[in-house]
């Protein structure tokens, strides 16, 4: 089957639009629940460790499935994947409300979970469709790194609305409006994409990854209600690691690998995954520090905690536009370090001023707030275009999974580790200096 290419400038723009709120609407997903996190424990009855099974189940699915997603994306088509995802997805996003108790609900954020982690690499499969040229793919790069942190954004800013005027269960309308959406309007903007029915699946690779993955993160998310030394937590930590060392040996005897070892040995590469993985964690650990300092120690509303992040969502846009033709001038590595950097010095301003009960939420939070999401947007930009440069079509679906793995796992991994240190200021200093790091780092790379 023959790639059918995009002809007009409209319709590539109205694909891009179509793909990037797919992109948006997994994240929101994720983000969705953080703030009515609570109404939703007192409906049900639920201790601290049933909230953290239910906040991490979407995330864990997603990650976990996110390379055989990519996987299956280059095996059989980006588009037929996304369909088969967007459906998924859907299903999952229509039960999800539905549900009478919490065994069901944590179900169907498993299931969202598995149709996000096909439709994200999907997506990406089918943008190189849309924009063949190099060139072209690279310009969409730069705002489609953006795009998870706007979604981020907006399922914490959406969902304490949606919660405050109506209920929570009406937080799945979203990801539901945009799954059918995006099912109905396919076939008019989106190109058909290559099948390659010669490429092996590695079902090997795939189990041990997924499982791996799945059983570290898992391990690493209930740390917040076991200590480190539980077997609640040693457990599925020892099993995760043995699984992804025994994956990484497979791969390298494996003759079509799920991932290839040299995918990961450009060092630029490697320092681009790594850069979205501490912004990710950056704005993750963020959103859950401030909603919880505001919701608790200042006895702010849900909605009220949602506007306070809106001149975070007004600096992430603004730094998502310029971020283009900064790449363009600068280069994208340039971009990259400066936006670390910038993130850096907001999530310091924010561990130093911010968390007290009588700082001024102006001039206290809100400087940090928007240095965050200005150095988070520039550095989110630069990071996808150096993670996808120089990747052939054919692995287009793992390079999605690969960048969306690093956004996914790196707050868990990283969530698990600065808040062990006890003291939101603290995590947030923590977080900041890993930036830091990172930016030099980048900066320094050839």
């Amino acid at each position: 089957m023959n790639d059918v290419r995009v002809d007009t400038t409209t319709t590539r723009r109205h694909a891009f639009v179509l793909l990037g709120a797919v992109q948006s609407t997994l994240i929101f997903t994720l983000a969705a629940l953080a703030v009515p996190l609570p109404l939703i424990g007192r409906e049900f009855g639920l201790d601290r460790a049933d909230l953290i099974l239910l906040s991490a189940a979407y995330g864990l699915t997603f990650a976990g499935l996110l390379l055989f997603g990519g996987r299956l994306a280059d095996r059989y088509g980006g588009r037929r994947a996304l369909t088969a995802g967007l459906l998924l997805f859907a299903a999952a996003s229509a039960a999800a409300p539905l549900t009478p108790d919490i065994g069901t609900l944590v179900a169907a954020r498993l299931a969202q979970g598995a149709g996000a982690a096909l439709i994200a690499p999907a997506a990406m499969a089918v943008l190189r469709a849309v924009f063949p040229s190099p060139t072209a793919y690279g310009r969409a790069m730069v705002t489609w790194g953006g795009l998870s942190i706007l979604g981020a954004t907006a399922g914490n800013l959406l969902s304490g609305v949606i919660s405050a005027l109506l209920s929570w269960r009406w937080t799945f309308a979203v990801p539901l409006a945009v799954a059918l959406s995006a099912l109905a309007l396919m076939p008019r903007l989106l190109p058909d994409t290559v099948s390659r029915p010669g490429r092996t699946l590695d079902l090997p690779g795939a189990l041990l990854a997924t499982v791996g993955i799945t059983s570290a993160s898992y391990g690493l998310v209930v740390t917040d209600t076991h200590p480190w030394s539980s077997a609640a937590v040693l457990v599925p930590l020892l099993v995760g690691a043995v699984l992804l060392v025994a994956f990484g040996y497979a791969e390298r005897r494996a003759r079509d690998p799920l991932l290839p070892p040299r995918f990961l040995r450009d060092r630029r590469r490697a320092l681009a995954l790594t850069a979205i993985a501490l912004s990710a964690c950056g704005t993750a650990l963020t959103f859950v520090v401030l909603s919880l300092h505001l919701q608790q120690a200042r006895d702010w509303s849900a909605l009220r905690t949602s506007a306070a992040f809106v001149p975070f969502a007004v600096a992430l846009l603004s730094s998502g536009r310029a971020a283009g033709p900064l790449v363009g001038r600068y280069g994208p590595r340039t971009v990259t370090a400066t936006g670390l950097g910038t993130a850096a010095s907001g999530l310091a301003l924010l561990a130093l001023t911010g968390l007290d009960a009588d700082t001024s939420y102006a001039y206290g939070l809100l400087p940090g707030l928007v240095l965050l999401a200005a150095g988070t947007g520039a550095s989110f930009a630069g990071a996808a275009v150096l993670a996808t440069e120089g990747v052939p079509p054919e692995r287009t679906g793992l390079a999605g999974g690969v960048l969306n793995t690093a956004m996914e796992t790196g707050p868990t991994v990283l969530f698990a580790v600065v808040l062990a240190l006890g003291r939101d200021a603290w995590s947030l200093a923590a977080t900041g200096i890993a930036l830091a790091v990172a930016a030099f780092l980048n900066h320094r790379a050839k």
